[in-house]
């Protein structure tokens, strides 16, 4: 793995803290944590984000999620482990992060209005926009993964 190329947070600190905003606006919307972290680790998953992987499989593990569903997450569509609400936000995530290909089908949209409110569904669009944004600085600017202490060790 390269290098890290540049600090976010140090070379554009208004701008990394206005994201950082964002950020406390979804922890606080009222969509569940552990949704959040499924659509957080899905996208991650997607773009191919070591550095948010990492950091999401941990959050989600902190607030309760299982190794299982974490581990399951890739082949979604084919677990009966995730919520229809889950489903349907995991659809979302693809559809958005996909968009240039999808368009945010209709039949993907239709499927959130049962399980979301039109709060809910601004809210959801805002997280998957900010995660995949996060993923680009990550992967844009090589945020390393670094070992655990535990893991670094044995």
């Amino acid at each position: 793995m390269d290098e890290q190329r540049l600090s976010a947070p140090k070379i554009a600190p208004d701008g990394y803290k206005t994201l950082r905003g964002v950020e406390a606006y979804l922890h606080q919307c009222g969509l569940e944590k552990s949704l959040i972290e499924l659509v957080k680790m899905r996208a991650s998953q997607i773009n191919g984000c070591a550095y948010c992987l990492d950091m999401h499989s941990k959050d989600a593990r902190r607030a309760g999620e299982t190794e299982q569903r974490l581990y399951v997450l890739n082949a979604w569509h084919e677990a009966s482990i995730y919520t229809p609400r889950e489903r349907a936000a995991l659809a979302w995530t693809e559809a958005l992060t996909h968009v240039a290909e999808t368009h945010a089908p209709d039949d993907v949209y239709a499927a959130l209005r049962p399980h979301f409110s039109e709060k809910e569904i601004v809210d959801l669009t805002i997280l998957i926009g900010m995660i995949n944004l996060w993923n680009r600085l990550a992967i844009g600017m090589r945020n390393p993964v670094v070992a655990d202490s535990a893991a670094a060790a044995a």
